[in-house]
């Protein structure tokens, strides 16, 4: 089967890598694709937001599948165009993936099917604002209501810091304060009229979002991940799947509206149990790099599976043993700003190690050189015999590439 995968970043790149390496897939496409995937996939100039374009280059290709990476095409329909062209897709549709696009629709959703979630006010002017962080009181928690890339959210003991965010976003969602440490949990989710839905969950994974040590300074998009988390507890997987991943796929089953793709749940171990603070429609990045790392069970299956109504026939995904830790290097100015044309130095030396692998997301080649072309640069990955094994590789990794401005955290996987 040849597959096409739509997207240009880290977590395109993490899929094409664990595509490469399954036995079911022949020739792997992207749409665009970036300088890392060129390796082992054939890049093509096509808009990922332009659905007509996509569904006619999967038909030119005459690919078995199609992959859709990033939420912003998700949320604009492209899976429906695919779809419509008569070619399996793994992505939701766009009624679907509003789980992710909009904050408000998602917590409806968690309402309808009780799934355990923040109490939270959607607010459209300032007095409801206003209203809403008296409710709930400091630290605020204000969320753009659409996509942001990771970086809509604010979490601040300042009440004007949580004010202005709010007046500069169309409508938000006040949340209370969820308390305890966050885990990423991926489920690929299919649904058929036989079957019903049918959610296979990965293995949890933790990420960093904030831009400096100790989790200080804005959001981003996220500056690394690692998987296991030996610290969660004992049958986590079994609890979400049972209280938030399989309810949630069935309300939007029961509301005509069935989920085919990747549920991301984020989730906030709390003091008073476990909540979600958010859904997203896709696979997360950079969780992506670890969990592909140690995936021991071909991918193609799962995704294809989902995509054609047969994914209850598939067995659930294996883990290798060990552990992978993911280590993000941001340009210049990230996340207010990005430096792009600065030269990339040292990818070579990691390109054929089998620990060690350096996922790109914002490359380009300019005139032969490896440059910079976005606020999220390299991802370096590394497995490990534990988590301690592959954060040092994976650092010693980021010890040999350098390029002007580089920045990265020096504490993922140091610790929950």
């Amino acid at each position: 089967m040849d597959v096409l995968v739509v997207g240009s970043g880290g977590r395109e790149h993490a899929l094409v890598r664990a595509l490469s390496a399954d036995p079911d897939v022949d020739l792997i496409h992207v749409a665009p694709g970036n300088p890392g995937m060129a390796h082992a996939a054939t890049l093509h100039g096509v808009d990922p937001m332009d659905g007509a374009a996509v569904a006619r280059l999967a038909a030119e290709l005459g690919v078995g599948l199609v992959v859709i990476g990033p939420e912003a095409p998700l949320v604009a329909g492209v899976a429906d165009d695919v779809r419509a062209a008569g070619i399996a897709c793994f992505g939701p549709s766009r009624e679907a993936a509003r789980l992710e696009g909009s904050k408000a629709f998602a917590k409806d959703v968690m309402t309808s099917a009780g799934v355990p979630t923040a109490a939270a006010r959607v607010c459209s002017s300032p007095a409801e604002v206003e209203a809403a962080l008296d409710e709930f009181g400091p630290p605020y928690v204000v969320k753009d209501d659409g996509l942001a890339a990771g970086k809509g959210v604010v979490v601040t003991e300042d009440r004007r810091v949580a004010a202005e965010h709010a007046a500069a976003c169309e409508q938000v969602v006040v949340e209370e304060f969820l308390d305890g440490p966050e885990v990423s949990l991926f489920a690929i989710c299919g649904w058929s009229e036989a079957d019903g839905t049918t959610v296979h969950p990965l293995q949890p994974a933790q990420d960093f979002k904030r831009i400096h040590d100790g989790d200080q300074g804005p959001n981003t998009g996220g500056m690394g991940a690692y998987t296991p988390l030996a610290w969660a507890p004992d049958g986590l997987v079994d609890e979400v799947r049972r209280t938030v991943l399989q309810p949630t796929v069935d309300e939007l089953a029961r509301r005509g509206t069935p989920f085919t793709g990747l549920l991301y749940a984020g989730l906030a171990l709390t003091s008073r149990g476990l909540r979600v603070v958010e859904f997203n429609a896709r696979f997360g990045d950079p969780e992506t790099q670890p969990l592909m790392a140690l995936l021991d069970s071909p991918l193609s299956p799962l995704l294809l599976g989902a995509a054609t109504g047969t994914l209850a026939a598939v067995p659930p995904p294996r883990w290798k043993p060990g552990a992978a830790v993911t280590v993000v290097m941001a340009s210049k100015g990230y996340p207010e700003s990005s430096s792009s044309g600065d030269v990339i130095v040292g990818t070579d030396a990691l390109a054929s190690g089998h620990d060690v692998h350096v996922i790109h997301a914002g490359t380009a080649l300019v005139d032969g050189h490896l440059v910079t072309a976005g606020g999220r640069v390299l991802a370096v990955t590394a497995v490990g015999s534990d988590v301690a094994d592959a954060r040092a590789k994976a650092y010693d990794g980021v010890a040999r590439i350098s390029f002007p401005g580089a920045q990265w955290r020096r504490d993922i996987a140091a610790g929950r």
